[in-house]
């Protein structure tokens, strides 16, 4: 019900509000806000985005719960979404999304109705980076120092 809401009200709102901004200010000025608030949302993306992807391999690494990098990042993802779509309103929760007190607190509402049951983390060696070293002995066999001077018959020649 909720998502319907949704679907039926953000246009509704988008185009109200692109009505009213498109007559104080006119139409073509309104249309570079749209566009610059795209681009500017765009690279605040990728920033945020690297932080976020950052603190997860980081969490991962230290085999600590990953809930709150994985979140942070979700909502990443939903404000680039929402600043893809033009329009004012979504591009506000889309800008509201990117900073992390928001991000934080929204979190922490998320946090007091999903409970985690349980987080375990197995480590696995990790391989050696350097190949296996084999420490033998060996004594060369010339041919001419063998008794009847042929090959010993473990090689082909």
């Amino acid at each position: 019900m909720w998502l319907l809401l949704a679907f039926i009200a953000v246009p509704l709102i988008e185009i109200a509000l692109f009505i009213q901004v498109g007559g104080m200010i006119g139409l073509w000025p309104t249309l570079a806000i749209v566009i610059l608030t795209a681009l500017l949302g765009t690279w605040l993306l990728r920033m945020q985005g690297a932080a976020a992807l950052t603190d997860l391999r980081r969490s991962f690494s230290e085999v600590e719960d990953p809930s709150e990098p994985l979140a942070h990042g979700a909502m990443i993802l939903f404000a680039g979404a929402l600043l893809l779509t033009p329009g004012f309103f979504t591009d506000a929760v889309g800008f509201a999304l990117l900073t992390p007190p928001v991000r934080r607190r929204i979190f922490i509402e998320l946090r007091k109705r999903v409970h985690v049951a349980r987080f375990e983390a197995e480590s696995q060696p990790r391989p050696n980076p350097q190949p296996d070293i084999i420490d033998a002995d060996y004594e060369d066999l010339d041919a001419s120092k063998t008794s009847s001077g042929k090959p010993s018959g473990w090689t082909r020649h």
